[in-house]
């Protein structure tokens, strides 16, 4: 009987990462959903017993690295030593004026959204490289693209996910290791509840979680021509797409000024 293929996802109990898991679990995926929220990883497990595929949860700090050992450890333990597809989701957002906002916020934005990063795809590497065709997907942002005024914390800790991405696609290609990056826009969750800047004035808040999730499951099965040109950075939504086809072929100068009307600044 042929194993089904699995995904570790991090920050699994909501928005996000819990449209993620149940895309995955319709699709026949073994699901290791992990999160610091464990009610929500509860009602997530009841809701995923009725899609009638393996499921694993379990509590997750992500810049705990012993403990993403232990949880990565403990889901190929179910899967047979099979890790398909890891998804680093977890991460928070904070919204304000860089000088204004406490120094230790600043610190905890780094240790989710970039030492998480490296912790998980440092504990899944020996997985993702026995596992043929195996896929990271890292959580970037559109705030990557230039860096964002009143995110400038958060904008930093997504081009750190940017570089490592490009960076370990080249590196662990030799494995058969894709690792890719979505660069979704504000996206409808509880993250981003209370968020008010000069961007999300200009743009909104227009996408949803499902739209994430539809997104990336796309991307790591991708279209012959998307694999064929090796697609690392995924926007997601009309306005990525367009800001970032924009930045990559307009000078420095009009990319600054377009990003600085649009926030306002």
């Amino acid at each position: 009987m042929r194993t089904p293929k699995s995904v570790f996802i991090t920050g699994a109990a909501a928005g996000i990462g819990r449209k993620t898991a149940i895309a995955f679990a319709r699709k026949g995926y073994t699901v290791g959903a992990f999160d610091i929220d464990e009610v929500g990883l509860k009602t997530l497990t009841e809701e995923l017993d009725r899609v009638q595929t393996p499921v694993v949860t379990g509590h997750l700090d992500v810049t705990d690295s012993d403990e993403m050992s232990q949880r990565i450890e403990e889901f190929t333990q179910v899967t047979g030593g099979r890790l398909d597809v890891l998804i680093n989701n977890a991460g928070i957002l904070r919204a304000g004026r860089f000088e204004e906002l406490d120094l230790a916020g600043h610190f905890k934005e780094i240790d989710i959204n970039a030492k998480g990063v490296v912790n998980g795809l440092y504990a899944a590497f020996p997985h993702l490289r026995n596992t043929p065709g195996s896929v990271v997907v890292n959580l970037a942002s559109a705030s990557a693209i230039y860096g964002q005024a009143e995110l400038a914390n958060y904008s930093a800790t997504k081009f750190f996910v940017r570089g490592i991405t490009e960076a370990l696609d080249l590196e662990w290609n030799r494995y058969g290791i894709r690792v890719i990056a979505m660069w979704p826009l504000y996206v409808q969750t509880a993250m981003t509840d209370n968020i008010k800047t000069g961007t999300t004035d200009s743009l909104g808040i227009r996408l949803t979680a499902q739209d994430i999730a539809d997104a990336i499951v796309a991307a790591v099965e991708p279209t012959a021509l998307r694999r064929a040109l090796h697609q690392v950075h995924f926007p997601v939504g009309a306005q990525s797409k367009v800001l970032a086809t924009g930045a990559r072929f307009s000078p420095a100068w009009l990319t600054r000024l377009v990003n600085k009307k649009l926030a306002h600044s």
